[in-house]
């Protein structure tokens, strides 16, 4: 991994930390991966398709995820995010009237 993707990554998980401990679960998790429903969540979750390892606790309901392991991949898909040109607003051919 690259220096700035570890650094983003453990900025990230700093603030998932803070806000929610070391793990997140139920609407957090949801929240913070992306997903417009719970169902939406359920849904890839029975297809094996969520982008962080889900876990149980002994005694609590739902599915967990670690701060750290949702963390970096945050960090991975910003990552490979395609980012503007710079002044590419600029570049704009007026609208014509």
């Amino acid at each position: 991994m690259t220096d700035n993707l570890v650094s983003l990554a453990q900025s990230l998980e700093n603030d998932l930390f803070s806000r929610f401990g070391p793990m997140l679960g139920g609407e957090d998790l949801r929240l913070v991966l992306g997903y417009p429903s719970m169902e939406s969540m359920r849904q890839a979750l029975s297809r094996q398709q969520l982008p962080v390892a889900v876990f149980v606790l002994p005694r609590r309901r739902g599915k967990f995820a670690l701060a750290k392991d949702v963390a970096l991949w945050l960090a991975k898909c910003r990552a490979s995010a395609v980012l503007p040109t710079q002044g590419a607003i600029r570049d704009e051919a007026p609208p014509k009237k």
